[in-house]
């Protein structure tokens, strides 16, 4: 399966603007035609609807020529990135794709695609993790309700992912923890999600997974940050003909709760 990395890059060559231009012309990019497309995507960013007023100020309008050819050129096949640079660069150019950010980009290939087979809602694939990731978000979202029932279609009732998910969110919603959410102050992004064990009953996936959260405590208004980048592993089983997640190896699991 390609990498988002290269998906991107194959996107962007695609781009009505940058089709139109000399880089269409042209089969191998050199130093002048990313300065040229560094021009065409700070043009298409300063009149995007989604960089307006304190996004815009986050993100900036622009990606250097430099980054560009880095991108580019090399192959991130096997490589995965935790510099939040890195990552802001990949909003600004999905944004100038015509997505939200990364993250929808990512949503919208794996809605279509998987190992180039077009994904239909009764057969399993790799969108689950991704289904789980957003549902996660939205749990953090409804604090300090704990709204467990988010989770009913995509982890089994018994599951011993489930019992621990819910005793450490619990905790978090006694202690009155509330997300920050203004000015897409808390967010996330998936990277590949790979399938290590494909077995007519279960599946094993690994992912590549950076959360971005900021939570304040109740009336103290105490903060609490989580900024990591790590692997995940999950174990998604089929029963009764159901494909829903049974296990998960996060080792950042319950790291909010020790910190008291």
């Amino acid at each position: 399966m390609k990498t988002i990395y290269n998906s991107i890059k194959e996107e962007v060559v695609k781009h009505p603007k940058v089709e139109d231009s000399v880089l269409g012309k042209v089969h191998q990019w050199k130093r002048s035609h990313y300065i040229i497309l560094s021009e065409i995507i700070k043009d298409e960013l300063a009149i995007s609807e989604e960089l307006k007023d304190d996004k815009r100020f986050e993100l900036g309008l622009t990606i250097s020529h430099i980054t560009l050819q880095r991108f580019f050129e090399n192959d991130y096949q096997d490589k995965t990135h935790n510099d939040l640079r890195f990552l802001k660069t990949l909003d600004k150019i999905c944004i100038f794709l015509g997505f939200k950010d990364l993250n929808a980009y990512i949503h919208h290939v794996r809605e279509n695609e998987v190992n180039g087979k077009e994904v239909k809602d009764d057969v399993f694939s790799t969108d689950i993790v991704y289904r789980y990731c957003e549902t996660v978000f939205n749990l953090y979202k409804n604090f300090p309700v704990l709204k467990l029932a988010l989770f009913k279609d995509l982890v089994f009732d018994n599951s011993p992912f489930l019992e621990r998910a819910s005793e450490f969110s619990r905790e978090l919603c006694d202690r009155q923890f509330e997300l920050v959410t203004k000015n897409n102050r808390s967010n996330f992004e998936i990277f590949d999600v790979n399938i290590v064990t494909d077995e007519p009953d279960k599946k094993i996936l690994e992912t590549q997974e950076f959360w971005n959260l900021l939570f304040k405590v109740g009336e103290t208004g105490e903060e609490h940050f989580v900024n990591q980048l790590n692997t995940q592993i999950y174990f998604i089983r089929k029963i009764d003909n159901v494909w829903k997640i049974w296990d998960n190896y996060n080792p950042d699991a319950g790291r909010l709760n020790n910190k008291k």
